[in-house]
């Protein structure tokens, strides 16, 4: 029993490192930092790809079981990129688990209120959010996010439009941020 989801688990790798290439590049075009206002930081792009996950996780939800594990591999992967990437920084053996608890729970209240904004269709509610987590220090000057927002939507419908079979074979792509080149 066990040798059948190691093998399994195994099989879906090169899926998951697919999939996980095509969020990260969608987090990563630079439209979304020269033009949408994103912070080119570690927590810009942090903030980034947890926007892109969480769009492809609301995808992945309505997904056969496949779809469904694959997602779920694709969260370990993201969490161990940002364990490594906290290692990476400097920070001591002692103080990654603190750390990782508290960027899972901020993850994981960002699914919640986006989700909610984008069941509800409400753009400015999510532009709020997005505005709020990505500048969480400042108080005036900061973009409005609305363009960040419409993208956020118009990828949802991108995604959600796809075959199952793209989805389960990690070929899920978001479309391009910013007028089509």
């Amino acid at each position: 029993m066990i040798f059948g989801l190691l093998k399994k688990k195994n099989a879906n790798q090169r899926i998951v490192e697919r999939q996980y290439g095509h969020l990260t590049a969608a987090a990563r075009q630079p439209y979304l930092y020269e033009r949408l206002d994103v912070p080119d930081t570690v927590m810009g792009r942090l903030e980034m790809l947890s926007a892109v996950m969480i769009v492809y996780f609301r995808r992945t939800r309505s997904s056969a079981t496949s779809g469904q594990e694959i997602a779920q591999q694709i969260v370990d992967a993201f969490f161990q990129d940002i364990d490594h990437s906290i290692r990476e920084l400097g920070i001591s053996d002692v103080g990654v688990p603190k750390r990782m608890k508290k960027l899972a729970a901020r993850f994981y209240g960002r699914l919640e209120v986006y989700a909610a904004a984008l069941d509800a269709g409400d753009a400015a509610a999510l532009a709020q959010a997005l505005k709020r987590n990505i500048y969480p220090q400042a108080d005036e000057g900061v973009p409005d996010m609305q363009e960040l927002a419409r993208y956020l939507f118009a990828a949802e419908t991108h995604l959600t439009a796809l075959d199952e079979a793209i989805v389960e074979t990690g070929e899920a792509q978001l479309p391009p941020a910013g007028p089509a080149a």
